[in-house]
């Protein structure tokens, strides 16, 4: 399963921000505990941040080399959807 997490070596940092009770954010919250210890296990050096805010919207930031930032609005989409932003993001 963690192969599935697996992200190129062009990814430097993965940013998550989210509200900690913001009804936008509860897909985001689950799709983090569930697969968390499988993306974090199949890129062991890759620093995967969650940040918490009152009232922001979820969403995910993607840094590749260079400095070069993707970020992504994560509102409205569904577990699956996030994870094909992540993967999206990341190519």
């Amino acid at each position: 399963m963690s192969a599935r997490f697996a992200l190129p070596k062009a990814v430097k940092e993965i940013r998550f921000f989210l509200s900690q009770t913001g009804e936008a954010s509860v897909p985001l919250r689950t799709f983090l505990t569930k697969t968390y210890p499988a993306l974090k296990k199949a890129n062991p050096s890759l620093p995967i941040l969650v940040r918490e805010a009152y009232g922001i919207p979820p969403t995910l930031t993607t840094r590749l080399e260079k400095g070069l930032e993707v970020k992504t609005n994560l509102e409205g989409l569904s577990e699956s959807e996030i994870l094909k932003a992540l993967t999206s993001a990341s190519n």
